[in-house]
């Protein structure tokens, strides 16, 4: 066959047997249609080197995968027998081909892979089936390969003309095919479709998906066009009415704006850098047109840079004794904290420039720690502004979020300061010890900037993106207790704890501050209601349980609601209040003074706790009964607490003989210490002398003075450790009625720290030992309410009768007992420690047993 006359004319075209096969990326060759090609890799420019000296014909073959020298299995079987009709060969090796499809071919093997394919062809044969039906489908695609191109900027008219000229609807279905825009799997479904109608069908399906999509852009475009053709029209009326102001000598409202905001920027105060930044995008916004995205935002960054107190501030009201008046009106005691501001007035007198102090106030819910601040910035003549920080999770609440989100804000901190209209205000932070930490950041790390004096002087939001000077403000933050916060952070603050109030000092509040306010609340005057100091006691002893007066004010708002109710019925024209009244408006008694109206017990001592609401009593309970020697540890324990109670009991074990205990007791029953509430959770070391002696008295079977408290740790050699929150442990005993108060020797200084009337109302003992506790808690043997204890050397002498009429008397034992003995609990036993340390009581005869019984139903 000539080189440059291929039979196009041809019925059956000459294809050879075996062609080399040109694997294609992303396309398609169909019959007739020409297509250009760049071959680049040198296998393939061998190839046509070798196709143009033999026939000119390759086998042009779709990869069903985009890689660069597809195998066997990543080639379609259908393809096209392609002839190369002109060649370019390009300086850099490539080649540039101008192919045409002949016919298309299946591949029945590969004969060949190296150094390019070889495959063994046969020709496909089309199926067409001259119908009217047919003749109807090519039309209609021939009608929507029209409007497509009307559609399709990619499409020029002359292809719908050639479309046209073409008569046979098998080549029709291969042009359209080869022009449109569709995916390469579709272009092979069509090119594998032998049945021409088959093909023209599904050519149909994919002309109008086509069409739908340029449609759907159409509409896009033009709404698009309309709407740019709107704002066009409306700069051009606005540029119209800009000459025609300044004709008439008038200023359109953009331009007062813009000027307004300047006369704003001059009289701010602002530093240059901040200062800067406003007039470059004062700039940008006077450039910018009003329907612009970025006009709101840049509009709304310059009100918030304008209307800050760059250099605005209050002046302190420097009269001292003014101060301490407004602060002792506020709030009754707390004079470390009103000392604490005095100071800061005193030096702040001194010296003018003085940085802000940043204070934490610790104490429990109801102490008054929001309310000082408030009172603080009235003594300063300072405005005063507070945010909540509980439940805080985003760094951005105190930083800001920047302006590239779309209603970015500044943070709370330069919120704060721009509602409070002053650089200098008292800013509160309330519940700094309830922020919390998630994937958005860190609230209390963003905060050191803030708390820091050395740093808080260039503090940098995110949404200003300039410094703002914070140093002149008086941070006060407030937390219920200094554990959960970030070290750091509190490294940074002047802890001052504000501790629970006494008894005496809530009557003061609620005579002064509690009666007045709630008064006027409910609209009651002086004439009309009087509740006596009694009734304030009693509510204080009976209703409430608590270190702060939260609760207080509610039931005296729930006495003033009562009267006000019988005062509008017309009932009574006033009334006065007594504490036999309380009954009748209050309902009965919620709480009680457990230590004075209970008798003393045996296993059962009053220790002292601290809670995040004041100190508290906790009793410690403690039973023997028969069993393996297991220790069990209910009442919802923590880890430290219950390491305590194995102490505890270790030391007990080990001094057990000196108290006449038999050595045997240990392996035959079960020590079970229980510190109700159960539901409550309770943990650290503080408990352990009160378990100590709790366990004593079970042992010993002598009886716990019920009006001694006790706090303290224990080592297993006996000695008490030092314990914290001894201030609020020892209201909660006052509060209770305990007489003595127990506490570890090296706490004895902080005793100063407790007011004076409550020193002298309580007796407190110092210990450095265990045994000096139990001396003092514990009934002398013999005297502990009719139970008898053998004498050391009797004891020892009897042992072996101790144990025959032992068993008898655990028969005798109450239910309870017994089921806490058959099924110790699962979460208190230690078995490993409990067997070898349980301690017995020593028995000396059946009826010391017997009288044992007794004193565990008690």
């Amino acid at each position: 066959m000539p080189d440059n006359d291929f039979p196009m004319g041809m019925t059956e075209p000459y294809i050879p047997d075996i062609l080399p096969v040109l694997p294609l990326k992303d396309t398609v060759i169909y019959p007739h249609i020409i297509v250009p090609l760049l071959i680049t890799r040198e296998e393939y420019v061998k190839l046509i080197d070798d196709a143009l000296t033999a026939d000119r014909l390759v086998a042009a073959m779709a990869s069903r995968e985009e890689v660069e020298t597809p195998e066997p299995e990543q080639i379609y079987d259908i393809g096209t027998a392609a002839a190369i009709i002109r060649m370019l060969k390009l300086p850099d090796g490539s080649m540039q081909l101008f192919v045409q499809g002949v016919q298309r071919i299946r591949v029945v093997e590969y004969v060949e892979t190296q150094p390019y394919l070889k495959a063994r062809v046969e020709k496909v044969q089309e199926i067409v089936e001259e119908s009217v039906e047919l003749e109807g489908i090519a039309r209609n695609v021939l009608t929507q390969f029209k409007k497509m191109v009307s559609l399709a900027p990619y499409l020029p008219n002359e292809i719908f003309i050639a479309a046209m000229n073409i008569g046979e609807p098998n080549n029709l279905a291969d042009f359209i095919a080869s022009n449109i825009n569709i995916d390469l799997q579709e272009k092979q479904e069509l090119l594998e479709a032998l049945d021409v109608k088959d093909r023209l069908e599904k050519l149909t399906v994919f002309l109008n998906k086509e069409i739908e999509i340029l449609e759907i852009g159409s509409r896009i475009q033009s709404e698009v066009q309309t709407e740019m053709s709107k704002s066009q029209r409306e700069y051009f009326l606005r540029e119209q009415l800009k000459a025609i102001q300044k004709e008439l000598g008038e200023v359109d409202e953009r331009t007062l704006e813009i000027n307004e905001f300047r006369e704003k920027m001059d009289e701010s105060g602002m530093p240059e850098a901040a200062r800067k930044e406003a007039e470059r995008e004062l700039d940008r916004l006077a450039k910018m047109p009003v329907a612009a995205a970025e006009y709101t935002v840049a509009r709304t960054y310059l009100e918030w840079l304008t209307s800050l107190p760059w250099n605005l501030s209050t002046e302190d009201n420097l009269d001292i004794k003014r101060a301490r008046q407004v602060l002792d009106e506020d709030h009754y005691d707390l004079e470390k904290v009103k000392d604490r501001i005095i100071e800061y007035l005193a030096v702040r007198k001194l010296k003018a420039d003085m940085k802000g102090p940043i204070l934490c106030f610790v104490g429990p819910p109801g102490v008054g720690k929001t309310s000082l601040g408030q009172s603080i910035a009235r003594a300063l003549g300072r405005k005063f502004v507070r945010i909540s920080l509980g439940g805080m999770h985003d760094e951005a609440e105190i930083r800001g979020h920047r302006r590239t989100y779309i209603g970015a804000l500044p943070g709370r901190i330069i919120r704060g300061i721009q509602r409070a209209g002053s650089n200098n205000p008292v800013f509160m932070l309330d519940e700094v010890d309830k922020i919390g930490a998630d994937f958005r950041g860190d609230p209390a790390s963003a905060l050191l900037e803030v708390l820091d004096p050395e740093q808080n002087h260039s503090f940098s939001d995110h949404y200003l993106d300039v410094d703002f000077d914070l140093s002149k403000v008086m941070f006060i933050t407030t937390a219920n207790t200094p554990v959960p916060i970030h070290p750091a952070l509190l490294d940074r603050m002047e802890v001052l704890e504000l501790p629970g109030y006494t008894e005496v000092e809530k009557v003061h509040i609620a005579i002064d501050h509690l009666l007045p306010r709630q008064y006027e609340f409910h609209g009651l005057k002086k004439s009309q209601i009087n509740i006596t100091e009694e009734a304030l006691r009693a509510i204080i002893r009976n209703y409430t349980r608590e270190a702060g007066v939260r609760n207080l004010e509610r039931e005296i708002a729930t006495v003033c609601r009562k009267v006000a109710k019988d005062i509008a019925a017309g009932k009574r024209k006033s009334r006065k209040i007594g504490e036999k009244d309380l009954h009748e408006l209050l309902g009965p008694s919620r709480f009680r003074f457990e230590v004075l109206e209970e008798e003393d017990e045996i296993g059962v001592a009053t220790g002292l706790a601290w809670t995040e609401s004041g100190g508290d009593v906790l009793f410690v309970e403690s039973q023997v009964m028969p069993g393996e020697g297991d220790l069990i540890l209910t009442g919802k324990l923590g880890d430290v607490m219950q390491e305590s109670a194995k102490a505890a009991l270790t030391y007990c074990r080990s001094v057990a003989e000196n108290y006449g205990v038999a050595s045997d007791f240990f392996k035959n029953n079960d020590m079970h210490v229980h510190v109700p509430a159960g539901a409550i959770p309770k943990d650290g070391p503080s408990a352990g002398v009160t378990m100590a002696t709790a366990l004593m008295s079970s042992i010993t079977q002598r009886k716990v003075r019920k009006n001694v408290g006790m706090t303290g740790e224990i080592t297993l050699r006996g000695k008490v450790l030092p314990i914290g929150g001894l201030k609020e442990k020892v209201l909660a005993a006052h509060r209770a009625g305990v007489k003595k108060v127990i506490i570890p020797e090296e706490n004895q200084k902080y005793l100063e720290e407790i007011p004076a009337f409550i020193r002298k109302d309580l007796r407190f003992i110092p210990v450095k030992h265990i045994e000096e506790v139990l001396k003092i808690a514990l009934y002398p043997d013999g005297k502990s309410g009719g139970v008898r204890t053998a004498k050391p050397a009797a004891a020892a002498k009897k042992r072996p009768a101790a144990k025959k009429a032992a068993k008898p008397a655990a028969k005798k034992r109450p239910g309870p007992a017994r089921k806490g003995a058959a099924k110790p609990s699962a979460a208190g036993a230690s078995k490993p420690g409990a067997k070898k340390s349980t301690p017995v009581r020593k028995a000396g005869s059946k009826g010391a047993a017997k009288k044992r019984g007794a004193a565990k139903k008690t």
